[in-house]
C-alpha cells in the first residue's frame, strides 16, 4: 500500500519520512495554505530523495502552464489536483494525476468524469482549506468507492486511527498531513514512526508498494 507524507517543508522531515516508509512525498504549491512550500524549496527537498520515492505536488485552480513548470523544476512524479479542475484541464499536465473529491460530492456522476488511470483521493468537503484540516471522512461510504476505484485515503489520520481506516477502507494508499506534524508544515518524526508502526503491526497490508 501506497503511503503519501504530504505538507512537505523540510529536508529532514521527508528524509524521516521516507525512512519511517513512506513511498510519496507532498509538496503544497498553493500560496493559501499554511503548508505552502517555494517550488525552488522542495526542488532542493526532492533532490534528496532516493529514486522510490514519488514527489507529488498539490495544486488548487492554477494555471495549467504553471503547474506544468513546477512539474518540471522540481521535477515531479505526479500532481494532485485539490480544487475545481476539470479532466480537460487534467489531460494538458505532463505528468499522472491524482484528483481530490471531497466525499459528500463522490457520486457516480463526479467520479465516472475521470478515467480509471486517474487515482482518486478521498477527503473532507472544505472549500476554504482544501484538505489539512485533521478531520476523518465516512469510512464506509470510502471503502463503497475504493471497492471500484484506485483510492488515496486521507482526512484525519493518525497513528491512533490509521490501522482501523485502512482495515475498514481498504484502499490503494493513503495521504496523511496534520496527524504527524507539531504544526503545520513542520513534521512530528515520533508520530511519523508512530503511523508506520501502526500500519505494521495491525495491518496485514505493507506499508510501502
Amino acid at each position: 500500500m501506497l503511503v503519501k507524507i504530504c505538507g512537505i517543508t523540510r529536508v529532514d522531515d521527508a528524509l524521516a519520512a521516507v525512512t519511517a516508509g513512506a513511498g510519496a512525498i507532498g509538496f503544497i504549491f498553493w500560496p493559501a495554505s499554511p503548508r505552502f512550500v517555494d517550488p525552488f524549496r522542495a526542488r532542493t527537498i526532492a533532490r534528496a530523495l532516493p529514486p522510490f520515492v514519488t514527489a507529488v505536488g498539490v495544486f488548487v485552480n492554477q494555471p495549467v502552464a504553471y503547474v506544468n513548470g513546477v512539474v518540471s523544476l522540481v521535477r515531479l512524479g505526479a500532481v494532485q489536483l485539490h480544487g475545481d479542475e476539470t479532466t480537460g484541464f487534467a489531460s494538458r499536465i505532463d505528468v499522472p494525476i491524482i484528483k481530490a473529491i471531497p466525499l459528500d460530492a463522490a457520486d457516480e456522476g463526479r467520479i465516472a468524469e475521470w478515467p480509471a488511470a486517474t487515482t482518486l483521493l478521498l477527503d473532507v468537503h472544505d472549500p476554504v482549506r482544501r484538505g489539512g484540516t485533521g478531520r476523518t471522512i465516512d469510512w464506509t461510504a470510502a471503502a463503497a468507492v475504493a471497492a471500484r476505484r484506485q483510492v488515496l485515503l486521507a482526512g484525519g489520520l493518525t497513528p491512533d486511527n490509521v490501522a482501523e481506516a485502512v482495515a475498514r477502507v481498504r484502499p490503494f494508499g493513503i495521504d496523511v498531513s496534520s496527524g504527524v506534524e507539531r504544526a503545520p508544515g513542520i513534521k512530528d518524526h515520533q508520530r511519523l514512526r508512530a503511523l508506520f508502526e501502526a500500519l505494521h503491526d495491525n495491518s496485514d497490508i505493507p506499508a510501502r508498494s
